[in-house]
């Protein structure tokens, strides 16, 4: 009788470890397997939350079927104690595997509420939206001036969540006393931002930054940017060049910026100037002129005297040969990138066709036509 009930004890015992092991095996499935949920959603682990607090917030949002299964997965592979607070986009079918990585593997907030300062040619503004899970968009919430008095209500809310990201972006052609004086409005940052660092040595582009940033920081690391892009385009650039050094690539590059907002259109006004460069024609840019009357402090906000067209100023390219002596703006990398590599063609001339882009012309009767078409463009638009 022992024997047997010893038998079946160890069948028993058995069929247990064989039972648990399967358990085991469907859990560990279950935590790789691709998650239930169909739509991308946005999860916010709130400062000193708990891995159960997470779970359960998962569960609800349907993006783990098992929150159980989700905590003794996290325990098992040794983060269930690494939460990391902020608000993460959970991809469409993410496994609890993938998701207890990016709950805990920190870094910036990758959706929710984002303050982005826009630094721009003309003017600055402050954004404030929200990422929709679902389209991968942003929907504006507001958008501001930050010097036209007290922000609204909307930015004070966002700015306080101790998860929001905030973001300062340069736009191409912003000049850097530009740039110094809008950085000096965003309230999120700290210090001195220092003297205007020198024309055309900031990169245009989106800086992600946290609360607190120093100024003199964020500057030179877009020096920093700046000289990297230069340095990686200047070796790469095509033979032959009437430009003798990285400095003079970003003059004329700066000039490329300031003579195009057409993307396509950069290679081939590149073109023009390294022609007449490369003839010893006068550049004859309206932007350089601009440049020497307002130093880059803002917009001139009208057009150009004839005075000022004949003024012997070292950037008035219509008087001085060659290059200005620094460049006008600070050109981003397609600008540079199309200075050193310009479209090969045999244009001298461009003027404005009225779509928002150019015609060129290789001969100055050709241009002579194509600047009275844009002439009647003028008069019929005056005249409506």
């Amino acid at each position: 009788m022992w024997r047997n009930l010893a038998s079946n004890a160890l069948t028993l015992g058995i069929v247990a470890l064989l039972v648990l092991g399967g358990v085991i095996a469907r859990g560990q499935q279950m935590y790789a397997a691709a998650g239930p949920h169909e739509q991308a959603i946005c999860l916010r682990v709130e400062r000193n939350a708990t891995m159960m607090a997470v779970s359960r917030q998962l569960e609800a949002q349907g993006a783990v079927r098992d929150a159980r299964i989700f905590r003794i997965g996290a325990q098992y592979s040794g983060k269930a104690d690494a939460l990391k607070f902020g608000s993460y986009l959970i991809p469409p079918r993410a496994s609890m595997a993938e998701i207890v990585e990016i709950v805990t593997r920190g870094g910036q907030s990758t959706c929710g509420t984002e303050i982005n300062f826009r630094i721009g040619v003309v003017s600055t503004d402050v954004v404030v939206r929200e990422l929709d899970p679902a389209t991968s968009r942003y929907v504006e919430m507001v958008a501001f001036d930050p010097a036209a008095g007290a922000p609204p209500e909307v930015y004070g809310k966002a700015l306080a969540e101790a998860d929001v990201r905030l973001r300062v972006t340069v736009a191409e052609g912003a000049t850097s006393w530009q740039v110094v004086e809008a950085l000096k409005a965003a309230d999120f940052l700290t210090g001195e931002a220092g003297p205007v660092p020198p024309e055309g040595s900031l990169a245009p582009d989106s800086y992600e930054v946290r609360r607190g940033t120093d100024r003199a920081a964020l500057l030179a690391e877009m020096a920093a940017r700046q000289a990297r892009i230069l340095a990686d385009l200047w070796a790469a650039r095509a033979p032959g060049l009437p430009i003798a050094t990285p400095e003079e690539a970003l003059i004329l590059a700066s000039i490329v910026e300031k003579e195009t907002a057409v993307p396509e259109e950069r290679g081939r006004v590149a073109s023009v100037f390294v022609n007449r460069l490369r003839q010893g024609m006068k550049l004859q840019t309206d932007p350089t002129v601009i440049y020497g009357i307002t130093g880059g402090r803002g917009t001139l906000g009208r057009g150009l005297r004839q005075s000022e067209l004949r003024a012997a100023t070292p950037y008035n390219t219509y008087v001085i040969d060659g290059l200005p002596p620094t460049p006008i703006a600070n050109p981003g990398r397609a600008s540079i990138a199309a200075a050193l590599n310009p479209d090969d063609t045999r244009y001298l001339f461009f003027v404005a066709d009225g779509t928002g882009g150019h015609a060129f012309a290789e001969t100055l009767a050709e241009h002579n036509r194509n600047v009275a078409r844009w002439r009647q463009i003028e008069a019929q638009r005056a005249g409506q």
